[in-house]
């Protein structure tokens, strides 16, 4: 028997009918021999290498790929069809265009991965993040400033103060 797991590295097969058909012979190997049950483990995608190992070093966390939008789901996010055939999820929140307007099937966007598990198999994506990215950095840039004033406020000064500090609790100890 070979399990639904051991058709495909990166297809989600639901039916083995989406892979396969009734009496079409299909090469595999032999995963594990029972012979207490008699049974015999079969797998299809042992017989290529585990794709997930390159789509570590293609889909690293903040490099950007375009992908097509295949489904969305008005709760969750979409399914975005990546190159190699390898689908991502966008959750809903990061599915957000530049103009306002809403994503549809079939819309080829730019995508940010956000989130990559190889034991998973999971990809998970930010079209938001390719554009939002310059904006953000605008709005935090007069934060980083005000810390830097503050930071040259600081004086040598200062350090008097916090070593008296130390005397006063080490007297107490």
């Amino acid at each position: 028997m070979i399990h639904i797991s051991d058709l495909s590295w990166s297809k989600k097969i639901k039916h083995p009918a989406e892979f396969t058909k009734i009496g079409e012979k299909i090469e595999v190997v032999v995963l594990e021999l029972d012979l207490e049950n008699r049974r015999l483990s079969l797998g299809h995608k042992q017989l290529e290498e585990n794709p997930w190992d390159v789509f570590e070093t293609v889909f690293t966390i903040g490099s950007e790929h375009e992908g097509t939008i295949t489904s969305i789901n008005e709760k969750s996010g979409a399914i975005v069809n990546l190159p190699y055939g390898i689908d991502g999820f966008c959750p809903k929140g990061q599915l957000a265009k530049e103009d306002k307007s809403s994503v549809k099937v079939d819309d080829k966007l730019n995508f940010k991965v956000i989130e990559f598990s190889k034991e998973a198999k999971r990809i998970v994506l930010s079209h938001t993040r390719t554009w939002k990215t310059e904006e953000e950095k605008a709005k935090k840039e007069p934060a980083a400033k005000k810390v830097n004033q503050i930071l040259e406020k600081t004086t040598l000064g200062d350090i008097d103060v916090l070593a008296s500090l130390k005397e006063q609790m080490e007297k107490g100890e």
